[in-house]
């Protein structure tokens, strides 16, 4: 247990950086919100989903949580969120490298991970087009991140109230966290290796469940099962979709709207699903 809490605790300490400086970053828009910031974020809009695609595919899930912020201010669209959440790959890059995983492979999986979000995030920006871009919604979205939090925001301090915001989500994270840490402990590798035997699909959709767990421990586990055989190149990409790191949590302790978490949490589910099979169905080889 105490190995477990540390280990818990260093992911979220590696994470609080991340927090603070989107945060901050939220903080200034908010005290600077002049007709050039919210221009320079609408011409930016169109190029969101790429770019999120392509942030989201280095090694870290602090760009997701990142997002995830940025989202429950109204800076960033939908689909630019999913984009990163589907491109997110935590873990699993560390453990292709370091089991000497052929570089073509990893490309593959990257690339394929990089297309596929962006294109969804296109997708789902024209299923939910954010008229929330014009400056009164958009402060409304930021007060009201601010109004939840208590934080100091009507202060003048945008760095106290940038460590308060931070420091509330990094505890949330920790606790849910440590929660999921535990349960997958407590199951074993065995028990969940054993979901993904017999039939392909159903073990697709256990895959992209095991990917939602907001721990980097879900990306190490289906990148260690697939480098075992247990996994087939279609589940472990169903499940890599799904795992966005800790972007989850972040996003529903900060957005405030139930319904829109929700549909992004089945988005990307249902995404990741969908990626998986094609991938499987396009027989791409690693």
């Amino acid at each position: 247990m105490q190995e477990l809490l540390t280990d818990v605790f260093m992911d979220t300490l590696k994470l609080y950086p991340f927090l603070f400086l989107t945060y901050l970053f939220m903080e200034y828009l908010e005290t600077r919100s002049q007709d050039w910031t919210i221009a320079l974020l609408r011409r930016g809009s169109r190029f969101g989903p790429v770019l999120g695609a392509l942030l989201g595919v280095l090694p870290q899930c602090g760009f997701s949580a990142a997002s995830a912020s940025l989202f429950a201010g109204g800076v960033i669209s939908e689909g630019t969120l999913i984009a990163v959440f589907l491109s997110t790959s935590d873990e699993m890059l560390p453990v292709f490298l370091a089991e000497s995983v052929p570089l073509g492979t990893i490309a593959t999986v990257l690339g394929w991970k990089i297309v596929f979000a962006a294109a969804a995030g296109y997708f789902v920006n024209l299923l939910f087009p954010l008229h929330a871009r014009e400056e009164k919604a958009y402060e409304e979205r930021i007060h009201s991140l601010c109004e939840q939090e208590h934080c100091c925001c009507k202060e003048g301090n945008i760095f106290k109230s940038a460590l308060h915001h931070s420091l509330s989500v990094a505890f949330f994270v920790f606790l849910i966290t440590l929660l999921c840490a535990a349960g997958m402990e407590m199951a074993g590798e065995e028990a969940i290796a054993s979901l993904f035997s017999g039939n392909l699909v159903v073990g697709m959709f256990a895959a992209s469940l095991i990917g939602l767990i907001p721990n980097c421990a879900a990306s190490v586990l289906l990148a260690e099962l697939y480098l075992k055989g247990i996994l087939g190149a279609g589940q472990m990409m169903a499940g890599l979709l799904t795992g966005s790191g800790v972007g989850l949590l972040v996003l529903f302790r900060s957005n405030r709207r139930l319904k829109e978490n929700l549909r992004i949490l089945l988005l990307v589910y249902a995404a990741g699903i969908l990626g998986g099979l094609l991938f499987q169905g396009l027989s791409i080889r690693l």
